[in-house]
């Protein structure tokens, strides 16, 4: 009889990142519960799965309680359990002075990055500590940001500090119950939303300047081997980045 394969659910999944994690994942032999706002984006990442693949698309708001606790439960109901949560979803807000940033934007970047991030982690506890056997590893997309701001992106900034801060106590308070957390900080993948670096983006020093990108394959292969190792070992944080970013030393 086959062996089941492990289980991930992967937020933001339907673009980007989320998308090329998938990709790795499921060549690695991950059944892929696929989570995003837009059903056809989720429907087009399963496609590129491969005709083998196990996959279930489940359109979710993370930012909705009750939504990500459907998630979860769907994830359950298909596949028995919950091996790996990659915490990918994000939102960011426009490059402008702090004091030209509209509450409502920051509310909603609040709400996506931090308050999405842990509900998701919140019910990844729920299923990890009940199935048998017991427990799994969540991975966060933590980013550059998670160190260093871009100018003009207080909001993003202060949710990717704030989630190295869960990253941490998830590792901490996973401990007793097989649960592994780890976080990824990403620089410069080549997506969507960084193809406005091949222009030029803004720099500390005032200037603008175009930035170097790197295959997002390399973010998939390294989440692939981050939920690769047993639960008695973890990588707490990794960078992967564009080599020639500005990064070190930026500002």
């Amino acid at each position: 009889m086959a062996e089941a394969p492990r289980v991930v659910v992967i937020t933001g999944a339907g673009t980007g990142i989320g998308r090329a994690v998938a990709q790795s994942l499921a060549a690695s032999g991950f059944a892929c519960v696929l989570a995003g706002r837009r059903a056809a984006a989720l429907e087009e990442t399963a496609a590129l799965l491969g005709s083998g693949a196990k996959s279930l698309c489940v359109p979710t708001d993370v930012g909705d309680v009750a939504a990500v606790r459907a998630l979860f439960d769907t994830a359950v109901d298909r596949f028995g359990r919950v091996d790996l949560l990659f915490n990918n979803a994000g939102a960011g807000a426009p490059p402008v002075a702090v004091d030209e940033l509209d509450v409502a934007t920051w509310d909603n970047v609040v709400r996506v990055n931090l308050s999405g991030a842990f509900y998701c982690a919140r019910e990844a506890f729920r299923v990890m500590r009940q199935q048998n056997p017991r427990g799994g590893r969540i991975i966060n997309n933590g980013s550059i940001s998670a160190h260093t701001p871009r100018p003009f992106s207080a909001p993003y900034t202060a949710t990717k500090h704030a989630m190295t801060g869960l990253t941490k106590s998830l590792a901490l308070d996973g401990r007793g119950f097989g649960i592994a957390c780890g976080q990824i900080d990403i620089g410069n993948a080549a997506t969507p939303m960084t193809e406005r670096m091949t222009e030029g983006v803004p720099q500390a020093d005032g200037s603008t300047r175009v930035e170097p990108r790197m295959d997002v394959a390399h973010v998939g292969a390294a989440v692939a081997h981050m939920a690769a190792l047993p639960l008695d070992a973890n990588v707490l944080f990794m960078t992967v980045m564009a080599t020639n970013m500005p990064f070190v030393g930026r500002g």
